[in-house]
């Protein structure tokens, strides 16, 4: 990255020939220049960290733009989404739900919240399919799905990812059960099991 000092010298560069642009420190036009290259070596560095903040994974500066973008904080922010870490895992997930009703897009919502889930589907009791010992889960048990979580996710300060003053573990489960279940198909019942 170009240093001020570095600008500074391509700007006299720029100069035309000749005695009406003295290029010697301690000169008018010299001070003049000197001031344009910090602004110039000012923004050249700014503009490095853009690529940063168009991500919406790696953003600090313009993370309350993109929430605001996505409706966040929306009613299932919890404690989790108190830290950087965590309102950035609440909008990656936002932005990457696109919709679905499969285990592995359930799965996927709740990765990106910060959350290691499986998903387990109750099937009906068929004659033929089904064998003795397995439940019979007809009636509202065909449209039910459970998800297992541990029963505490922890999510850790990391460097880089956290901002100071930010507690060095921050865990719950409140905005996991809300997400899902505003995203749950509404014909369908969702249980939450925590723990073994």
């Amino acid at each position: 990255m170009p240093t001020a000092a570095d600008y500074l010298e391509q700007l006299k560069t720029l100069l035309p020939p000749g005695q009406a642009f003295p290029r010697d420190a301690g000169t008018t036009l010299h001070t003049l220049l000197d001031g344009m290259s910090i602004e110039l070596a000012r923004a050249d560095s700014r503009g490095e960290a853009l690529p940063l903040e168009a991500n919406p994974g790696t953003t600090n500066e313009l993370l309350g733009d993109w929430e605001r973008i996505a409706g966040l904080p929306d009613k299932c922010a919890g404690v989790l989404e108190e830290t950087l870490q965590g309102r950035r895992n609440a909008l990656v997930s936002k932005l990457a739900s696109t919709g679905g009703q499969s285990e592995a897009y359930f799965i996927g919502v709740a990765a990106a919240l910060g959350y290691q889930v499986t998903v387990e589907e109750f099937r009906p009791f068929r004659a033929g399919l089904s064998v003795a010992g397995d439940p019979i889960s007809n009636g509202a048990w065909v449209f039910t799905w459970r998800l297992r979580a541990p029963s505490v996710t922890i999510i850790p300060f990391r460097a880089g990812q956290s901002a100071a003053g930010e507690p060095l573990r921050a865990w719950g489960n409140d905005t996991l059960e809300c997400k899902l279940k505003q995203l749950a198909p509404a014909h369908t019942i969702l249980l939450f099991a925590y723990g073994d």
